[in-house]
């Protein structure tokens, strides 16, 4: 079992700019859809808990950008679970250009986010939802070599 989340992504044209190479924001856009998906497919309570009032703030995100990536190239997103608190989660997300020579990673991003709770108006902090935990667990960051 691979210590990522993954999913597949093909560019498509509306997605670079004028010179021909991704626009740096599609990066954005994708660790909010790699995100969304690993909740619909490894935690989906959770999904059923942002319906009621469970909020998942993003606090911060960030990418560095390494290569070009244009229309038509595939591209691997994964996620990787950084650090786990008691109300936040800090995800890494790798976009790996994949080719037929092979694999190439082509930007690194990172995001963090807080569980809230409560009316748009008074919202708090909140545990991180165990079965978020738990989905999270295999995708955790492995520091020992550091």
């Amino acid at each position: 079992m691979a210590d990522y989340y993954e999913i597949l992504h093909t560019v498509g044209f509306e997605e670079t700019n004028l010179v021909g190479n991704v626009y740096y924001v599609n990066y954005v856009r994708w660790q909010g859809r790699c995100r969304e998906m690993f909740l619909k497919d490894k935690a989906p309570a959770v999904l059923e808990e942002v319906r009621h009032d469970l909020k998942l703030f993003t606090l911060k995100v960030d990418c560095e950008f390494y290569a070009e990536i244009t229309a038509f190239d595939e591209l691997s997103i994964r996620l990787r679970l950084e650090e786990l608190t008691q109300t936040q989660i800090q995800f890494t997300f790798d976009y790996v250009h994949l080719t037929d020579e092979g694999e190439r990673l082509v930007a690194r991003g990172r995001q963090r986010i807080a569980c809230m709770r409560g009316p748009n108006t008074a919202t708090v902090p909140s545990r991180v939802p165990e079965q978020l935990r738990e989905a999270l667990a295999p995708y955790a960051v492995d520091r020992k070599g550091e």
